[in-house]
């Protein structure tokens, strides 16, 4: 099959070819933008149903994910993620993991495997949930963002490198991070930027340029208000 990113990093969709009849690709539910109508869908809970508990219970995923299987050559589907964002593809082989934030998988090809990893305390401070997703397998995997992508290779020459808590949408298995005040106490209140991740290792960190609960924070004011009738 034949894969494009098209519209990064404003309003980002995926569109697929099918090379071969039988082909298939796996989305994650609510994704299809559009489909040629021959292409035919299936809705499952991918590895089962403990696995399928797990990715929505623990990694903020769709319980069922949709799989599409092309019934000629030159069928097409195209995959949109709900926020306004970019889209990132990313080719993993056999013993390499990556590691996603919540609700930032977004399609896939058949080879690649959803899975959840415990964060411990860390989990809880950085604002991105107590688990990751887990990602293994061979295969490509697309993942979305809010806003544009903003990737780091991070190396020996790095001692570190922070991200804002908010900012982070994934990294390869090389890396390693703790949750940490930017600053004093002072810092910690009045500066605006609360809690950060300090990232060591080698490997990639993708970060989104904008901040979802900071676009909740600037709508707050604006929310309509019902008055309570005595």
């Amino acid at each position: 099959m034949q894969t494009e990113i098209k519209h990064n990093p404003d309003f980002a969709a995926v569109r697929i070819q099918f090379d071969n009849p039988g082909e298939q690709f796996v989305t994650e539910a609510g994704a299809m933008l559009s489909r040629d109508t021959a292409l035919t869908m299936t809705t499952n809970l991918r590895g089962g149903l403990g696995a399928a508990l797990k990715r929505k219970l623990l990694g903020g995923e769709s319980l069922f994910q949709n799989t599409f299987t092309a019934t000629a050559a030159g069928q097409t589907l195209w995959v949109a993620p709900a926020p306004e964002g970019a889209i990132e593809c990313v080719d993993l082989e056999p013993g390499q993991n990556l590691f996603l934030q919540s609700g930032a998988y977004l399609c896939s090809t058949t080879g690649i495997q959803l899975d959840t990893k415990f964060q411990g305390g860390k989990g809880f401070f950085s604002g991105e949930g107590l688990f990751l997703l887990r990602v293994h397998g061979q295969g490509r995997i697309w993942f979305c963002t809010y806003g544009a992508i903003h990737a780091v290779d991070l190396g020996a020459h790095y001692q570190g490198y922070i991200c804002d808590t908010g900012h982070m949408v994934a990294f390869t298995q090389g890396l390693s991070y703790t949750v940490n005040k930017v600053g004093g106490l002072k810092s910690l209140f009045l500066s605006g930027e609360g809690l950060v991740c300090t990232f060591k290792g080698q490997g990639r960190l993708w970060m989104q340029t904008r901040d979802p609960s900071g676009l909740a924070a600037f709508l707050q004011p604006f929310r309509p208000v019902k008055s309570r009738q005595t």
